[in-house]
């Protein structure tokens, strides 16, 4: 995320993709994630610049704190997923 932040400040254009685990990028409490006390800054920033995360919609949580800042989230099938990576000129996949 903190890679993607560096990217759209460079004024270029970025598509956030949430399948699986990346889901709980969106989480609450990141603080067991790897840089989980930065997560929320970056959501902040990312929020602020009007970018949303297209989230998988087979991975979507139900759990109450998932995306409590409410950051703007559109959910994509897996198909729409793969849409987006071809129509980019490149993509960084974790």
């Amino acid at each position: 995320m903190r890679i993607g932040v560096g990217v759209v400040a460079g004024e270029n254009q970025v598509t956030f993709v949430l399948t699986d685990g990346a889901v709980h990028l969106l989480d609450g409490d990141t603080d067991d994630l790897v840089d989980g006390d930065d997560i929320a800054k970056f959501r902040a920033s990312l929020r602020q610049l009007g970018v949303p995360f297209h989230v998988d919609a087979s991975a979507l949580p139900r759990d109450a704190d998932w995306n409590v800042d409410q950051h703007p989230v559109i959910p994509v099938s897996r198909e729409e997923i793969a849409g987006l990576m071809r129509q980019a000129r490149s993509f960084i996949v974790f």
